[in-house]
């Protein structure tokens, strides 16, 4: 069977090829009429086996390579795409930006970022850790994950599924500026999911992890009986009484709650006048003892990078300091649309830190202790639906969790709703908890937040 290996990857040769490309690109485009241009391309190859009760289901080998073309005639801008590298397709590829820039209209706004914002310092963050897998060698851990789920409890009647994925690839970068850099990456994953019976009917839950370092992954065994054990976990579970109840938050729901307040500071909501908000710079979003930080530069991380989509350097910054609002989330054209400078998140935020400083312990509050101080609530596992309207704030999603009364889990929850105002949920943010999810681009405790309202029967 087919296998990864470095020595079909070699990044050197990738690179210098990919590079060379991206630069005939930008050639093309100015012999046919941009005055500036740029190109993104990301090549990637990757292996995964995916089984079920024992059977191999698929077992997928991708080999993918995709360029995005960006060309401006003046203030004019035109965008295409290819992943054939012929000399051809890049011809017509290049042709089609500049018709398609040829027919817009003038944006005052548009263009390249500044040369002299580029990055210089290209840092290696460690991103890229080949593991040579084989097809065999994937199956065997997905078996292994499964084979855990299977043996962990009676009431697990199947595994609905387990997968062992591994991944390589390069981001390149390049613009008629000069600038032209890029970076290899790799990503590995197993992850697990576990269907649980009783005589109140049947639940399903999953785990995963994953790591640009195989090394890293939680072990296979693991990853399978974390999922059995989820999933049992939420057998017998029921609806309770709609009132107004605090709600604790676990780590990876609060990584979501947290990506709410992201999507609510891009340059594109706010120079639109759809984000609940605008025009806070500077105000109390959140209580004086939370801040928000961004920390491109973690070794391995898997929300790690050196530059933006546009070749701008990251760089460390918050976002919230101190519960205030101290920075949007920008790129280079929704800063000019805002009068601001570019906070090198074109394409995204690299990597999120929530800075707690719980003021009854130096040491913080662990997720115990959180329980304990709600008394009386839901600590919330899994949301569903997209109810979530940046534009206003307000938030209703399908929940489930778990009941606590007396600062003690007392029976798993579902077929529930929580609902509030973002804006609410953040000025009213309780604690943080230090019980962090090292899988997770964002490092958050479980949040408790001082109430919402819970619909239930």
């Amino acid at each position: 069977m087919t296998s990864i290996a470095s020595d079909e990857f070699d990044i050197e040769t990738e690179t210098a090829v990919l590079s060379q490309l991206v630069t005939d690109i930008l050639f093309e485009a100015k012999k046919h009429g941009a005055t500036s241009a740029d190109v993104g391309v990301s090549k990637q190859i990757g292996l995964s086996a995916n089984v079920r009760n024992n059977d191999v289901e698929t077992i997928e080998f991708n080999r993918d390579c995709g360029f995005g073309i960006t060309v401006y005639i003046g203030q004019r801008k035109g965008n295409a795409s290819t992943s054939d590298t012929n000399p051809e397709a890049i011809v017509s590829a290049v042709k089609a930006a500049i018709s398609i820039a040829k027919q817009t209209t003038e944006d005052p706004y548009s263009g390249l970022v500044d040369a002299d914002l580029m990055a210089t310092d290209i840092k290696d963050l460690q991103l890229d850790h080949p593991m040579g897998i084989t097809a065999e060698k994937a199956i065997e851990y997905a078996l292994e994950a499964e084979a855990a789920i299977l043996e962990s409890d009676k009431r697990i009647k199947s595994s609905d599924g387990t997968t062992f994925a591994s991944h390589r690839g390069i981001r390149l970068y390049g613009n008629s500026n000069g600038f032209l850099a890029g970076y290899p990456t790799s990503r590995h994953l197993v992850s697990a999911v576990a269907i649980a019976e009783d005589n109140n009917g049947m639940q399903r839950d999953y785990y995963y992890s994953v790591a640009r370092n195989a090394k890293r992954l939680l072990s296979n065994q693991f990853v399978g009986q974390k999922a059995a054990e989820r999933t049992v976990a939420r057998l017998g579970a029921k609806p309770i009484s709609t009132g107004e109840f605090p709600v604790l938050l676990s780590p990876e729901m609060s990584a979501g709650f947290f990506s709410h307040f992201i999507s609510a500071i891009r340059g594109g909501v706010l120079y639109r006048k759809s984000s609940f908000l605008v025009d806070k710079m500077g105000e109390q979003i959140f209580p004086s003892n939370l801040s928000i930080k961004e920390v491109p530069y973690i070794l391995e991380g898997i929300g790690s990078a050196p530059f933006d989509a546009e070749g701008v350097a990251t760089r460390e910054q918050h976002f919230i300091k101190d519960g205030i609002l101290k920075s949007y989330v920008l790129s280079s054209y929704s800063a000019r649309r805002l009068d601001l400078q570019t906070t090198a998140n074109a394409g995204g935020v690299h990597n999120l830190h929530i800075d707690y400083q719980d003021p009854k312990s130096s040491a913080g509050s662990n997720f115990d202790q959180l329980i304990k101080q709600m008394g009386t609530g839901l600590f919330v596992t899994e949301v569903m639906g997209q109810g979530v309207n940046i534009v206003s704030g307000d938030y209703s999603r399908g929940a489930s969790g778990f009941w606590v009364e007396n600062g003690e889990i007392q029976h798993p929850v579902e077929e529930i709703t929580i609902a509030g105002n973002l804006k609410d949920m953040m000025a009213n943010l309780v604690a943080v908890g230090t019980d962090s999810d090292p899988r997770l681009s964002t490092q958050t405790g479980s949040v408790l937040l001082e109430s919402m309202t819970i619909a239930g029967n």
